[in-house]
């Protein structure tokens, strides 16, 4: 893997790099609108953090503290930029790395094509390192609050990318292979 620097996106993603369709590929059957996918994938995180922090206060709330919900609400937003390294190391050639900070925006792109399980495990690697073992621990240690918050904050940022898992496991048959092509999926049946 070859991490590039791409530095802020300009909003157009036909600057994005990528290769070239391959012969038969088949768009993931998403929203084409980024801002609709945004709103869909906002939806999911707001009710998926809902449901986690109940859970949390439930678990833990016995031993709530402030400095602890501020601390594990910091780490939740200090992983931003380690979560898109996590998913860059699942290439295996050149990744590129963007941010667009006002717009909330932070994601790579790589143009390669991939298995489905290599993307699945791209989509949900930092979801799992960051979100679902701090959540866990949180849960099995109920005084350690900041776990559950950071916990709980992670999976929740990770919403796009459960989307993006759950459209590889319905949408693609056995043995295809996917690719990004600008903001979007599409899979392909090798020939």
């Amino acid at each position: 893997m070859k991490l590039h620097y791409m530095g802020r996106f300009s909003g157009d993603p036909s600057t994005l790099p990528h290769g070239e369709h391959k012969p038969g590929a088949v768009p993931f059957k998403e929203p084409q609108d980024p801002k609709k996918l945004a709103m869909l994938a906002n939806g999911i995180a707001l009710a998926l953090l809902v449901v986690l922090l109940a859970a949390a206060a439930l678990r833990g709330g016995a031993h709530y503290s402030f400095v602890q919900f501020l601390l594990g609400w910091l780490l939740g937003m200090a992983i931003l930029f380690p979560h898109e390294l996590l998913h860059a190391v699942c290439f295996k050639k050149d990744v590129y790395l963007y941010t667009n900070w006002r717009q909330g925006m932070l994601f790579v792109v790589g143009p390669e094509d991939m298995s489905r399980g290599r993307f699945v495990l791209m989509s949900l690697l930092p979801n799992l390192v960051f979100g679902l073992a701090p959540y866990l621990l949180g849960m099995a240690f109920p005084r350690l609050y900041f776990l559950l918050i950071w916990g709980a904050t992670s999976l929740s940022v990770g919403a796009g990318d459960y989307l993006n898992v759950f459209n590889a496991l319905t949408q693609m048959p056995r043995g295809a292979r996917t690719y990004l092509y600008q903001f979007n999926s599409w899979w392909y049946l090798p020939q």
